[in-house]
């Protein structure tokens, strides 16, 4: 196994409110960001949580990717957002289309504050 496995967490995100509330809105908004970054959805699941003394509910948005997966939290009372991106690079590398994933979804959020983290997993595939 080998691949590269891309987080960021976003502050201050000044997005349509959509984005950070509605399930099925995010949830089309992340297929969409997958298919134009060429990577393969295969399946998704996306959850809409309740309101709750904090505020309103947030989104949990997942796309089954061929390639790995997306997996998208937010919190609306905090205007903030987690991304997780993760491509198995396993015959063919896929590494700019994940970064290409995450510059989609940024631009979506429009954050103020991004810490991001970019993890290079397994190890390169040995021939005997």
């Amino acid at each position: 196994m080998q691949g590269l496995h891309l987080t960021a967490d976003l502050h201050g995100c000044c997005c349509a409110p959509p984005w950070l509330l509605d399930a099925a809105a995010l949830g089309q908004a992340c297929v969409e960001a997958v298919r134009a970054a060429g990577l393969q959805p295969v399946g998704q699941l996306f959850h809409q949580f309740p309101a709750s003394c904090h505020g309103p509910g947030g989104v949990t948005a997942t796309v089954l990717l061929a390639e790995s997966h997306l997996c998208v939290h937010t919190w609306p009372e905090r205007s903030a957002v987690t991304l997780d991106v993760y491509v198995c690079n396993f015959g063919a590398d896929h590494s700019a289309k994940a970064h290409a994933l995450m510059d989609a979804l940024l631009a979506l959020f429009q954050p103020a504050d991004v810490q991001r983290h970019a993890l290079q997993r397994g190890s390169p595939v040995r021939t005997p």
